[in-house]
């Protein structure tokens, strides 16, 4: 019940800050579940309640897509996070490269808990670096911005900065890039869920649905609140914040203690 409270809790929070900051829901949501879960469980109950917020936000805001830079982009996503999905299937199988002791805890190390725990670092750094989240492609590279957004996504959940840099160059009005960002996520949350879904029995859903239901929900109501927020701008307080607190879970993914 506890762990159901503070992921729920934590849904709440990034899918509101999900509209007016740099850090996805999944982003920040996905190393909280890991704490309590496997690593690739937690990946994939993620990318559900991700999925399902989504498609909330698509009901709110689905008039200002972009439809042309969706097919552009989304088509390169769909294909490139089965590939993400199909490498963090095959990471997940590979055995324990570290077992240790630390304060009576035990901690295992594995090639997908390091992958994941750099790829989280890296993307704290992207977004938080002016250098790097102010960065923008030419709309030409749209296919490529696709490819790299929906493998990351696939792979670990981190598809919004990537995305956001190349559509920056498509200069759409703020809601229209945020509706267009939201329909490429779905997009590519199909994709790595039809993968997930080969990957992982049913005991996925029954045995963790109530903490599904309820962060999904609460998820919700951050998106609803979030669309109301819309016009305010980024509390750069809060995303030094959120940044830490990733860098900190990083760290801990890295080292095997989560």
């Amino acid at each position: 019940m506890v762990e159901i409270i503070l992921i729920s809790t934590v849904a709440f929070a990034a899918s509101m800050l999900t509209f007016f900051s740099g850090f996805g829901l999944g982003t920040i949501l996905m190393p909280f579940v890991a704490i309590f879960l496997p690593l690739e469980m937690a990946i994939a109950i993620t990318a559900i309640v991700h999925f399902a917020n989504n498609l909330f936000k698509i009901g709110l805001v689905y008039k200002h897509i972009n439809y042309p830079v969706l097919l552009s982009f989304g088509a390169t996503a769909l294909v490139f996070s089965a590939i993400g999905a199909l490498l963090l299937k095959s990471m997940g199988e590979q055995p324990a490269l570290l077992s240790y002791q630390i304060f009576g805890m035990s901690a295992t190390v594995t090639a997908l808990k390091i992958a994941i725990g750099i790829i989280i670092l890296a993307f704290v750094v992207l977004e938080s670096v002016p250098r790097f989240a102010n960065m923008a492609f030419d709309q030409k590279y749209m296919p490529l911005g696709g490819a790299l957004s929906g493998f990351f996504g696939g792979f670990s959940g981190h598809q919004g900065a990537f995305r956001s840099m190349f559509l920056l160059k498509a200069k759409l009005e703020k809601e229209v890039f945020i509706a267009t960002g939201i329909a490429i996520a779905v997009i590519v949350d199909i994709s790595r869920l039809a993968v997930y879904g080969t990957s992982f029995s049913s005991d996925l859903l029954t045995g963790n649905f109530a903490l599904i239901t309820t962060a999904t929900l609460f998820a919700f109501v951050g998106s609803f609140f979030g669309a109301k927020l819309l016009k305010k701008v980024t509390i750069e307080f809060v995303k030094n914040t959120v940044s830490i607190v990733l860098v900190l879970l990083s760290l801990l993914l890295v080292s095997g203690i989560i």
